[in-house]
């Protein structure tokens, strides 16, 4: 038996997410146009314009080489599209590795689009940065544990929150982040005992990623999630819609009626 639950009926904001914890679960996805962000609005409450764009309509094999630009135009497109949901622009690598070049290019997002936050990843070394846009009224949606943005310095995606150490060090990342004034902290690909007490840990949403079902939200690809990167499929990822063999379905359709010139028929005509 399904649950269906409302549609969200007013604009979600950064209260919205704050009162949502402990709550409510909170539902995020990501969206890279303003056709696709129409239809996931009133759905889901936070979506992300992610630098995952690079890997899913880019073809490239990181995230590593998504722009400001890049990302500011896909902002604009999606919050074309979502009237409700709280958008979130992820900076792109080396956007913000100084106070100063973060407060620059956040700035520019605030000034050229309508996303109400920003997502950065990183830790406690990251804290600082965060502190410097909050502390300027720019909204930051932190990003610990796995992070894509690392991944050749990490020498590839590695699962964190493997023992008591690494769980400390988590714990100690989100606390510093919420102390810098981050409004939710996204976790991504940690042990599910290790994003439990990280949710735990500080009084601020946690929205998991890979990370179990302790979180307090849950985001995904929306590309993953409807079957059409194929790429490769990580373990985390539940595919509600077989997209890329729907696609491939209706196109063989269209290329046969074509060739048979069963379409246009009459009824497509003028």
């Amino acid at each position: 038996m399904s649950i269906h639950t409302p549609k969200i009926d007013k604009k979600v904001t950064l209260n919205t997410i704050a009162a949502m914890k402990g709550n409510e679960p909170i539902t995020m996805v990501t969206a890279y146009d303003a056709l696709f962000a129409k239809l996931f609005d009133k759905e889901v409450e936070m979506i992300l314009v992610g630098d995952s764009l690079n890997m899913s309509f880019m073809g490239k094999p990181d995230t590593l080489s998504a722009t400001m630009d890049q990302m500011i135009y896909h902002t604009q497109a999606v919050c074309n599209g979502a009237k409700s949901s709280l958008v979130v622009l992820d900076m792109p690598f080396g956007s913000c590795l100084t106070e100063e070049e973060a407060l620059r290019n956040a700035t520019r997002v605030y000034r050229e689009t309508d996303a109400q936050a920003v997502k950065i990843e990183g830790g406690k070394e990251r804290a600082s940065i965060i502190k410097a846009l909050t502390q300027n009224s720019i909204a930051v949606l932190g990003h610990i544990g796995l992070m894509p943005q690392f991944v050749r310095s990490e020498g590839g995606y590695k699962i964190r929150g493997k023992d008591a150490e690494d769980i400390l060090s988590l714990v100690e990342d989100a606390k510093a982040l919420e102390a810098a004034g981050a409004f939710a902290i996204v976790i991504e690909g940690v042990k599910s005992e290790a994003a439990q007490a990280v949710t735990k840990a500080v009084s601020i949403p946690t929205i998991g990623i890979g990370a179990g079902n302790s979180t307090d939200g849950q985001v995904l690809v929306w590309s993953d999630m409807f079957g059409f990167f194929e790429a490769f499929k990580p373990k985390f990822v539940k595919e509600y819609f077989e997209g890329a063999a729907a696609i491939r379905q209706g196109i063989e359709a269209y290329r046969e009626d074509v060739k048979s010139r069963k379409f246009p028929s009459e009824a497509y005509q003028y």
